[in-house]
């Protein structure tokens, strides 16, 4: 892939296991089914994953050889039908934190120069943020998210209404209004299509009302492309952001 930056990929948790998709339910149970039959597995993905959960779709799963799990498959990618070509989407929302990391150590954020250390889950007043990055540059508090919504050529976050990324925008936005620290914000888009990045206003207006004002406060918005493929998920390049409600 040409916009991949130095092949920095993240493996499956495990082998892949195919299968097409019959229904969700719970929010954290798939039943789905092969030439073995009907099995069920689990999805960590609370949102809604607008357009892609289709009964018959191709779904793939990673299986984890641990013997104390009740459900061994784990809910990966998402086969969609475009009108150019069928392509992966990434649902696991494990794969955004993971990738981060990877990206770091790499030294695949020419925008977060000046660390070298990176801690997960630091405290904040309402709970905690994934990743603080320490280094020469000082503090550097970091969110990830996981996008796998495109509309009208734009990837957009979230799929439903998340009041936990809200308070996720207000801590970030605070932080940078004080000046002490840096705080980023890293969109991992699993998905090739969509030509930028945008707030889904229509899913939940609130968060795209905070998105503007973090922007605005300073806090560093960094949309990347991932492909996704079944040997695993590579990291693409970043996306521009579109105009904001504030711009």
């Amino acid at each position: 892939m040409a916009d991949t930056i130095g092949q920095v990929c993240l493996p499956h948790g495990g082998p892949l296991r195919l299968a097409r998709f019959v229904r969700r339910y719970k929010r954290f149970f798939i039943d789905a089914e092969d030439d073995g039959g009907v099995f069920t597995a689990h999805a960590n993905n609370t949102g809604s994953m607008l357009g892609l959960l289709r009964p018959g779709a191709t779904v793939a799963f990673s299986v984890s050889d641990n013997p104390k799990r009740r459900f061994p498959c784990t809910l990966e990618m998402v086969r969609l039908a475009d009108f150019r070509n069928d392509f992966w989407v990434g649902v696991n929302t494990l794969t955004p934190n993971r990738l981060f990391r990877l990206g770091c150590a790499a030294g695949a954020f020419a925008e977060l120069p000046g660390y070298d250390a990176i801690r997960s889950e630091p405290p904040f007043g309402g709970g905690r943020l994934d990743f603080l990055l320490t280094g020469p540059a000082g503090r550097c508090f970091v969110e990830c998210k996981n996008v796998t919504m495109v509309e009208d050529g734009a990837a957009m976050f979230p799929d439903a209404a998340t009041e936990r990324g809200c308070k996720h925008l207000v801590e970030l936005t605070r932080l940078a209004r004080e000046g002490l620290d840096k705080a980023a914000l890293f969109f991992c888009v699993q998905r090739p299509d969509g030509d930028c990045f945008a707030p889904a206003a229509v899913v939940d207006p609130d968060y795209a009302a905070l998105l503007a004002e973090a922007v605005a406060a300073g806090v560093l918005v960094l949309p990347y492309r991932a492909e996704v493929t079944e040997a695993g998920i590579i990291l693409g390049k970043r996306l521009p952001l579109a105009p904001l409600g504030n711009e």
